[in-house]
């Protein structure tokens, strides 16, 4: 009807009632979020709390690829920890030296030094002229991106300076030094960190063994283990063609991997020569010569090998895995290069152990086809397979033998049998010239060896020869459960 009020629909409220209705639904905004925080406490603390920097963390909370499982769902479980703020004093550049291993423990005593001088430390650069002229970056042979992102609570890490300073780097005006051998981290702190903060980009070369074995805080010895134990991820084709060969090994029970050093590299620069050639001989000795850095070029290879120095050849070590009683029939997977002498040399090991095999017997050409050119990528192949088998022997403590130890001894003492060369060419020359027959060759064998099979061992100290001492990555006790009444540390 015309001009007729209209009823309201709602009768207005009053203003007790709209702030009683506000109140209602502030509480229920409020409990909800508190119910969101709760829940995702309970799904995320645990992990959050097991990134903790190193020195509140136990060997328990380190994670490590399960190579019994898919890369793929290992990396999908990676929580990258928050990130560590900082005054940062400089920015340091590295360039390792060596093969895979060596550089590898340089680039965990690198960032563990970044770490102690905040400092933003560029990834490394890898050792590309060198005996195996490899040319993989790093990025080739670690993760690079979980490398960085799970060390984040620890120290900043670029793939590459920042614009401002790229030009002083390619005009070559970056000052660039060899830091001290076996140096504590006073030397970093008064001498290395002056001279950042002066230059402000410092490019350390030469960075193997730059930092001592003992003598460190336990957090300083912690953090090189996550370096090297959690950070140091190798790429997913590398981890996914390990997969592969330790499923095809499994399948036959049981297997042995033996790191045979006896290789042109190493039998040129230790120059043992035992069983080799004149035209060998000749030919290793060129080699060292060829090479400025290896400084010792005159040696006795008899007077070597008696003092232990050398890699045992191919037919010593037959006599030695038949002394320890393998049997015949056991998987041995070789992890090495080429062998010296070829099929020449091996032919004794094979004919006591005829199921030896390789990667590139277990794998076909396009497997192997991408790494054929890198030494280095072929190498974490074998280092992964080494870190997985029942029993591990290198037949000389090089880099990737005295590694692979230690990382054995973190994933929880796995059995190495860690070879006393010096007794035991004593007794092989004895067997071959009869003084000792085969059963009492054998029983000395293991007794030798009884007490060096991977167990839990204090790590030597010498402080006035640091190059005499046990080195850390063979034996990172700081980082190890004890297994000795609860304590820390081994009798």
């Amino acid at each position: 009807m015309k001009g007729a009020r209209v009823k309201p629909l709602m009768a207005p409220r009053s203003r007790s009632q709209v702030c009683c209705i506000i109140r209602i639904s502030t509480s229920i905004v409020l409990w909800t979020a508190i119910l969101q925080l709760v829940i995702l406490w309970q799904v995320w603390g645990p992990q959050l709390l097991s990134l903790l920097p190193p020195c509140f963390a136990s060997p328990d909370s380190f994670s490590i690829v399960e190579l019994d499982s898919p890369i793929a769902e290992t990396a999908a479980k990676f929580i990258p920890p928050p990130r560590r703020v900082y005054k940062n004093n400089g920015y340091l550049m590295v360039s390792c030296n060596g093969g895979l291993n060596q550089m590898r423990a340089a680039i965990c005593d690198m960032v563990t030094i970044a770490r102690v001088l905040n400092v933003t430390l560029i990834v490394p650069e890898l050792d590309k002229s060198s005996f195996w002229a490899d040319p993989s970056e790093f990025k080739d042979i670690f993760d690079v991106d979980h490398f960085i992102s799970s060390l984040r609570d620890e120290v900043r890490i670029l793939k590459k300076l920042p614009l401002k300073l790229k030009p002083k780097a390619e005009q070559g005006a970056v000052f660039s030094m060899r830091p001290v051998s076996w140096s504590n981290m006073s030397y970093y702190l008064h001498q290395i960190l002056p001279l950042i903060k002066r230059h402000k980009v410092l490019h350390l070369t030469k960075t193997d063994a730059r930092l001592a074995n003992n003598g460190l805080p336990v957090e300083i010895q912690k953090l090189r283990c996550r370096v090297n134990y959690n950070a140091l991820r190798f790429t997913s084709q590398i981890e996914e063609l390990a997969h592969k060969i330790l499923k095809i090994l499994r399948r036959h029970g049981p297997f042995l991997v033996l790191h045979l050093r006896y290789e042109m590299d190493m039998l040129a620069f230790s120059g043992c020569t035992l069983g080799c050639s004149d035209e060998e001989a000749e030919e290793l000795t060129r080699l060292r010569n060829a090479y400025p850095w290896w400084k010792e070029k005159v040696i006795n290879a008899e007077m070597r090998r008696k003092d232990g120095l050398c890699p045992l050849t191919p037919e010593e070590t037959a006599l030695v895995l038949k002394a320890f009683d393998f049997n015949r029939d056991i998987r041995i997977y070789i992890a090495a290069g080429e062998i010296y002498g070829g099929e020449r040399r091996m032919a004794a090991l094979y004919s006591d152990y005829p199921y030896i095999v390789r990667k590139e017997t277990l794998l076909n050409s396009l497997d192997l086809k991408p790494f054929e050119r890198y030494s280095s990528q072929m190498a974490a192949l074998d280092y992964l397979v080494a870190l997985a088998t029942d029993v591990f022997i290198p037949t000389y403590d090089g880099n990737m033998a005295k590694v692979v130890e230690g990382h054995r001894r973190f994933l929880g003492f796995h059995r190495t049998i860690l070879l006393n060369r010096t007794h035991l060419v004593e007794l092989i020359d004895r067997y071959h010239n009869g003084s000792l027959v085969w059963e009492e060759f054998s029983l000395a064998v293991k007794n030798v060896h009884a007490d060096r099979m991977g167990a839990p061992r204090s790590r030597l100290a010498i402080p006035d020869k640091p190059k005499d001492e046990d080195y850390f990555y063979a034996n990172p006790e700081e980082c190890l459960a004890s297994e000795f009444d609860g304590r820390h540390g081994y009798a």
